[in-house]
């Protein structure tokens, strides 16, 4: 199944914004984004619906995702695992977990908001709460249709500085539409905010989100994101150093990791 659930980069070469210009962003921007609109892709088949159940029928559709899947699976070459950097970014979960799934997100996709909403709390239930699985995450802002993306980004380091990384992440997921269509100055006032509720040092944080302390951090990230093929959000890529990793495009349903994630559990 093909299924456009992820934000394009667009055409252009996407450069990240320097330290040093980060408050003349915080001053001038304006936003003005548009949220595409995409067509999902179906499987098609030979089946005739009203001669099978409609159980049959989903099990037939499951065997044709589950063949599209494997086709992702590294090569057989176990010398040459498919390696992908976790940096030192935030990590979600247990360290030592078996399994790693790297993200590259977008604070403020809205296909980036649909994973965190709708998938990742069963992969919370059913693999990081036992520690077989830890999600890592690193920043790949599209600022030429997200610019409130950065900052968001930079909040979230700046949450994780004080232990706080996976508060300051769902809140700015939940409340995505609340702060993506504000201009630059009203946004670092609701994260600002979002850091009180949450009982960070707000001083701290403040100095942090303003001077626009992890930019270079996040400039490696989205060089990294660039060299592995990324080319929306989110992207992803499932397994470990050993196995090597699968890549998941887009916001893909808890199923579809199920299927990655069980498989590399059994190697």
């Amino acid at each position: 199944m093909t299924s456009e659930n992820f934000e394009k980069i667009p055409n252009q070469d996407e450069k990240i914004i320097k330290k040093s210009t980060f408050n003349i962003l915080i001053i001038s921007l304006i936003i003005t984004i548009g949220i595409a609109a995409f067509l999902a892709g179906t499987y098609t088949t030979n089946l005739n619906s009203d001669q099978i159940s409609q159980e049959e029928f989903k099990n037939e559709i499951a065997k044709l995702e589950l063949k599209i899947l494997e086709k992702q699976l590294p090569t057989k070459q176990p010398n040459v695992p498919l390696k992908i950097s976790t940096d030192n970014d935030p990590v979600i979960g247990k360290l030592d977990a078996p399994i790693t799934i790297i993200e590259f997100s977008d604070f403020q996709c809205p296909f980036c908001a649909r994973f965190h909403i709708d998938t990742l709390p069963s992969i919370m239930n059913e693999y990081i709460k036992n520690g077989q699985v830890k999600l890592v995450f690193r920043d790949f802002p599209i600022q030429s249709i997200h610019p409130n993306a950065l900052p968001a980004s930079v909040a979230a380091e700046c949450a994780n500085e004080q232990g706080k990384f996976k508060e300051m992440h769902d809140l700015l997921f939940e409340n995505q539409r609340e702060w993506n269509n504000q201009n630059t100055n009203d946004v670092i006032s609701t994260f600002n905010q979002y850091a009180s509720k949450m009982n960070l040092e707000e001083e701290e944080f403040d100095s942090c989100l303003r001077n626009g302390k992890y930019i270079e951090e996040i400039q490696k990230d989205l060089d990294d994101g660039r060299a592995y093929g990324i080319s929306g959000t989110p992207g992803f890529f499932v397994g470990n150093d050993q196995i090597g990793f699968i890549e998941l495009k887009g916001a893909q349903p808890f199923e579809n990791f199920k299927k990655v994630i069980d498989s590399q559990l059994k190697n």
